[in-house]
């Protein structure tokens, strides 16, 4: 049964309301902050002085390469990694509840590339407002549910009360390219019963997630002038030939499927993202070298290792049998995630007290589901084998142009959170 009356929701509910204009005015102003990867210093700073104005007594982790790149869910660093800070702030109870239970609320700060500008309808790092969607890159993913956490906070303050257990701040840089953020948080010992990472899934909890792993394939080739060419080597078209066996192991992969509950009924749940190619030097010469970026996601349960060593068996696969490549090797370089996917385990108490929170948000029944992206829930569910959450409001054009996030919807996820931080960790008067 809740802990909370039903007078208590209403006034949690109210508050939540009576703060949201503010709430949106700081999610604006996180995404004018803007800040590509490594760039996330000031908007870092912003949120580290927001913390310290609440009382929740921040610090600031700076990233250990030394440390990270001993853990097997470490990211692999290059030199884009960012070198901004993880801002954790943490709120301790007055008089701890018996059965008051602590909570991490996780965000990540950073944000994925523009694209072209004139691809744009407004200034990416607008914060503008229209209709029911407030735009700009990262407002859904996720500086609207980074502003959700602080905020469902203010509300339970605005009624005279405060989580009657810990509860642990996370703003985190290196979500969207090596999950390392998180991981250092995790490796500084920051932990608690539960998580809630309000990612934008459309008011619904992710049931399982894939992992996913990011690497180079780069081939060398013989450059002559075009004049010549069938003397010389194509390195574009040997590095695409690689690209071909790789698709080759991404069908093998997706066969795989079958038995994998949450999977099996997904189309095509593990996608090889081919994302960035640069090659050559001059367009009248046989390009001597092409590094291909790319993607690949993984199964819950399959090793980053293990699939690793399989993407590398399938390079040198391709080059023995090819004339040109095996005699000069592919070469695959690691630069990113090298993350493992999850399953959140259903019936845990701290899903059971956030679908009862979405019920009184919503009036509807929280729904579950599978996504084949990355997430930093990952961390938790693995190496602190606690309830894991994520769930956030509803968006579109994440990654895309035009970026946005429902208001509604947010006002809506604003309230679940409260509702379930009171709900989990249990409250007490200021």
């Amino acid at each position: 049964m809740p802990k909370l009356t039903p007078e208590l929701v209403e006034s949690i509910t109210n508050s939540v309301k009576k703060g949201f204009q503010d709430q949106l005015a700081y999610t604006q102003k996180l995404i004018r902050f803007g800040g590509q990867r490594g760039q996330e210093f000031d908007v870092q700073n912003f949120v580290f002085d927001q913390f310290s104005e609440r009382g929740y007594g921040p610090v600031r982790l700076d990233m250990d390469e030394s440390v990270l790149s001993q853990h097997e869910g470490a990211g692999k660093f290059s030199e884009t990694h960012s070198k901004a800070p993880v801002v954790v702030g943490v709120h301790k109870p007055r008089s701890p509840a018996k059965d008051g239970r602590s909570l991490i609320l996780n965000g990540h700060i950073d944000v994925v590339p523009l694209g072209p500008l004139d691809l744009w309808s407004r200034d990416p790092y607008s914060g503008d407002i229209e209709g029911d969607r407030l735009y700009g890159r990262g407002g859904a993913d996720m500086r609207a549910g980074s502003a959700a956490n602080l905020f469902a906070l203010d509300a339970l303050r605005r009624v005279g009360l405060q989580p009657a257990s810990d509860v642990i701040l996370e703003s985190v840089v290196e979500e969207e390219s090596t999950g390392n953020g998180t991981l250092m948080a995790h490796l500084k010992g920051y932990k608690a019963d539960a998580v809630l990472i309000p990612e934008p899934m459309d008011e619904k909890l992710v049931r399982a997630n894939t992992g996913v792993l990011w690497f180079q394939i780069e081939v060398r080739g013989v450059p002559v002038h075009v004049r010549e060419m069938g003397t010389g080597m194509n390195a574009i078209d040997a590095c695409w030939r690689v690209i071909g066996g790789l698709r080759e192991l991404e069908k093998d992969w997706n066969e795989r499927k079958i038995g994998r509950l949450y999977f099996e009924q997904e189309q095509h749940p593990l996608n090889l993202n081919v994302a960035m190619v640069n090659a050559g030097d001059w367009a009248s010469s046989v390009p001597a070298w092409c590094r291909v970026d790319c993607r690949m996601a993984i199964f819950p349960g399959v090793s980053a290792k293990s699939a690793a060593e399989e993407i590398e068996r399938k390079v040198q696969e391709v080059a023995a049998n090819d004339t040109f490549l095996s005699k000069n090797t592919p070469m695959v370089n690691w630069n990113g995630f090298f993350a493992e996917g999850y399953v959140l385990e259903p019936g845990s108490q701290a899903e059971n007290a956030l679908q009862w929170a979405h019920q009184q948000a919503t009036g509807e029944e929280m729904q579950s589901f599978t996504t084949p992206a990355y997430l930093d829930t990952r961390v938790f569910a693995l190496y602190d084998k606690i309830p894991a959450l994520c769930y956030g409001p509803i968006s579109g054009n994440i990654h895309g142009f035009d970026e946005w996030v429902s208001i509604k919807s947010l006002e809506r996820i604003t309230t679940s959170i409260a509702l379930f931080i009171a709900e989990w960790c249990g409250v007490e008067q200021i």
